[in-house]
């Protein structure tokens, strides 16, 4: 049974809160964040570059349904494509060195490959 991080939030919220973190790394291409928080949008994510890598109608609408529409076009027609020929591992999380100041928090980076 997998478990999964609440991120102290009820479900409907922390559903938002995962596609939010979504949308920022889609857009951004790279985003620093705490590790738990990056471990929990790397394969969600992986999952869109799947996703976007069929280059369907399907695909694009379910995208869609998914992401708000200016990351699911991102994903569409510029980041999938670069990962036709990759079977996986589009992402990368390195860990920063430190904690961060203000909580303690231990934070990385997650990066496209």
């Amino acid at each position: 049974m997998t478990t999964t991080r609440t991120f102290h939030r009820k479900t409907g919220q922390r559903r938002l809160f995962k596609q939010g973190l979504a949308h920022n790394l889609i857009m951004r291409g790279k985003m620093e964040t705490t590790t738990p928080r990056a471990k929990e949008i790397r394969p969600i994510v992986e999952r869109y570059v799947t996703i976007g890598k069929k280059n369907t109608t399907a695909a694009y609408r379910t995208l869609l349904a998914k992401l708000p529409k200016v990351s699911a076009e991102k994903m569409f027609y510029d980041i999938a494509p670069k990962y036709k020929e990759r079977k996986g591992g589009y992402l990368r999380i390195t860990k920063m060195s430190g904690a961060r100041k203000r909580d303690g928090a231990e934070t990385s980076m997650i990066e496209f490959v």
